[in-house]
């Protein structure tokens, strides 16, 4: 049995927080300095959690390893189950042509691309989150809002702020259920907690979508129509995390924003057409030819070429390209009957892991060894189910459906390398006592560590991509800083999930995937300079909510 100690290094939690901090220290490095490939930093930082945690927190290094596996084996199952299997359904509908009809629709609301800019960057990026995640919003977005004659750098930085309230739920809840995983608190208050959070700063993300579209000329055109999406966006978004499932959070405010907008738009609210493209350049300049590559968020695209006028979509047409995301709404929802949920919640299997044996330093036994195998239940196996159903709506060979599944989960063999060694050092971190150690430390900020809690997810976010992976990395660590200083678990758990999505933005991952999209390769730079300043003062707004969160003012809102 390994009892986690808080004060390894020389008695002094201060000299062992600062030990503590190096794995971290060496992931942002690797990530942010030095640049190497993702799963290079991961790997790296793994392999000094592991050194700490075996030599100056007294793990047995068996153990260690044990406590790495069952990480690496968390990721591949439910993580890349389902990021997996949501870019399979995507990949789909582009290998049937059915996406070029999606996008048609979209250039077919309003001719006004501020509008459109509104739909596909941050309602249909909602969806595309809801569904894939690991940049394919960004990548699919970006070049959609290219076609429709944005220039390049604004395309990307449109994109870019439209991926970013989704990812606390997106794909399907996994940062939420990862969070879950990592802290041993209810999924569903964290969900909750972070529906009671998110929405707000979700009210203004279209208003500063518009700026960066077209200034301040945007937001005094637009400012009712974005103002509608994104109220309509937040509501759902809330109810649904509150009273349904936080892995449908995203998929109905994506619904609800582009529902509303719609309406407000052919009510004329927003009528102005606007001449000259958003950004400069002709429309019949504008580039085309989405392959299907790039629409799947795995390369750049083929951007070569004049538009050419949309095509009236056959009837049939039209309904199967919107058919895989309904399909997937209707499975979710399905799962959600009482009976139905119980039957399969029944086939979940839950055990120690075997020879993992872990206590707290309060003595308590960790509930971070338990591991829990939702076969039935895991958001990727009922995507599975709406997939099967897919491809039988899109008349797609099951062949040349299996083998679509087999590509993609090729192409995607470094994400999945890199999620694997995010969660080992996770996990290592955690049942060491490495994340403890770090968070009685911390703690010794108080009740004003519930303003800091954001910032934590938004550089996790900002340094991983993922706002899962910036789960499965500060989760515990907000929890046992709220337990020292005494304040809400789930509210500071929670907050890293919030803050998270306002790092999205300037995410070196999604920063690379944006530029390469649209061929500014090696101009991340730029990228990042412009959307620096939004990103932190939304994450400004976020710190505010949650502090007041923490104090009687505001306590209500926490479940």
């Amino acid at each position: 049995m390994y009892q986690q100690p808080l004060q390894p290094v020389g008695g002094s939690l201060a000299l062992s927080a600062a030990c503590a901090a190096l794995p971290l220290l060496t992931l942002f490095v690797l990530l942010g300095v030095v640049r190497t490939r993702a799963w290079v930093a991961a790997f790296g930082a793994l392999g000094v959690a592991v050194v700490l945690a075996w030599w100056l927190w007294g793990m047995p290094l068996p153990q260690t390893l044990l406590a790495a596996g069952q990480g690496a084996t968390f990721a591949l199952f439910p993580l890349v189950w389902t990021f997996g299997t949501a870019i399979w359904i995507h990949r789909l509908t582009v290998h049937t042509g059915h996406f070029d009809t999606l996008r048609q629709g979209f250039a077919r609301i309003s001719d006004d691309r501020r509008v459109q800019a509104l739909v596909i960057a941050f309602c249909f990026g909602s969806l595309l989150e809801a569904l894939a995640g690991q940049g394919t919003p960004v990548a699919v977005t970006t070049v959609m809002l290219l076609a429709l004659g944005f220039t390049p750098l604004r395309a990307a930085a449109v994109a870019l702020v439209g991926n970013t309230v989704p990812a606390a739920f997106g794909p399907l809840g996994l940062p939420i259920t990862t969070l879950a995983g990592v802290t041993g608190l209810p999924a569903t208050e964290l969900g909750m907690m972070a529906g009671r959070q998110v929405p707000v700063v979700a009210v203004v993300v279209p208003l500063v979508l518009l700026v960066v579209a077209d200034g301040r000329r945007g937001v005094r055109e637009l400012w009712r129509p974005a103002l509608a999406c994104g109220g309509a966006f937040a509501v759902a978004q809330f109810v649904t995390a509150n009273w349904l499932t936080a892995a449908l959070a995203d998929i109905t405010a994506a619904f609800a924003g582009a529902g509303v907008l719609l309406l407000v738009v052919r009510r004329g609210a927003a009528r102005r057409t606007v001449a000259v493209p958003v950004g400069g350049g002709p429309p019949e300049r504008a580039a085309s030819g989405l392959s299907e590559r790039a629409a799947s968020g795995l390369s750049e695209p083929d951007a070569a070429g004049p538009s050419e006028p949309d095509a009236p979509d056959p009837a049939g047409s039209r309904w199967r390209a919107y058919a895989p995301y309904a399909t997937i709404v209707a499975v979710f929802a399905v799962s959600q009957v009482p009976a139905v949920k119980r039957l399969l919640d029944a086939g979940t299997l839950a055990f120690s892991w075997p020879g993992l044996h872990v206590v707290t330093a309060s003595g308590d036994p960790s509930p971070l060894t338990t591991f829990r195998f939702a076969w039935l239940a895991a958001p990727g196996s009922l995507l599975l189910v709406a997939g099967l159903i897919t491809v039988a709506l899109l008349r797609v060979p099951p062949r040349e459906a299996v083998g679509l599944y087999g590509r993609t989960l090729f192409e995607l063999r470094w994400a999945v390398l890199t999620v694997v060694g995010l969660l080992a050092l996770s996990f290592t971190m955690n049942a060491s006592g490495q994340v403890a150690t770090l968070g009685v430390w911390m703690a010794g900020a108080g009740g004003l560590f519930a303003v800091l809690a954001p910032v934590l997810g938004w550089l996790g976010v900002a340094l991983t991509g993922s706002d899962t992976s910036s789960n499965s990395l500060f989760g515990a660590l907000q929890v046992a800083a709220a337990q020292r200083a005494g304040l809400d678990p789930v509210l500071l758990a929670a907050a890293n999930a919030s803050g998270g999505t306002l790092g999205k933005m300037i995410s070196l991952q999604n920063l690379t995937i944006a530029a390469a999209a649209v061929g500014l390769t090696g101009r991340e730079g730029d990228l990042f300079r412009r959307m620096f300043g939004p990103s932190v003062l939304l994450l400004a707004l976020m710190c505010v909510l949650i502090g007041l969160q923490a104090t009687p003012l505001l306590s209500w809102m926490v479940p």
